[in-house]
């Protein structure tokens, strides 16, 4: 990674305030790779909630999407070494707001296999409903989820 070699080359010749624009946009680099992951993982989350309020079923396999999606999120979003989460609650909830218009996409070619154009999936469900469910999956069971 080029920014590591230019990182060490500053650092020997003392340029700190260099250094930490370096360091900063490695930071940003690491949290929009993180923001990415967790949005992949909440459109699976969110499609497969929809699907359940939409057909107000579920199944084995959508329950499994579900449960896999939530772990990896929380797996995502945890600061190993440092402790706490990397997304505050809100930056959650507008991961999920941003995620669920790839998800009612998806869901539109799902639900009742294919029934349902965007507009008219988005009338059978309620939007805010279902991101609200999907963050009450994801966040720990404490209410001490603050970043």
């Amino acid at each position: 990674m080029e920014e590591l070699l230019t990182l060490k080359d500053l650092l020997l010749q003392g340029d700190i305030p260099s250094t930490l624009m370096i360091v900063e946009e490695l930071e940003e680099m690491s949290s929009n790779d993180i923001i990415k992951t967790i949005r992949s993982y909440a459109v699976i989350l969110l499609l497969h909630l929809i699907k359940q309020q939409a057909e107000n079923r579920t199944t084995r396999s959508w329950e499994v999407y579900i449960r896999n999606s939530i772990r990896e999120i929380q797996r995502e979003n945890k600061r190993r070494q440092a402790g706490g989460y990397y997304l505050t609650r809100e930056q959650l909830r507008e991961t999920l707001e941003e995620a669920y218009l790839n998800a009612i996409d998806e869901a539109s070619l799902e639900v009742e296999e294919g029934r349902y154009e965007v507009q008219e999936l988005e009338k059978l469900v309620n939007g805010e409903e279902t991101i609200n469910r999907a963050l009450d999956l994801i966040l720990p069971a404490q209410s001490s989820y603050n970043n």
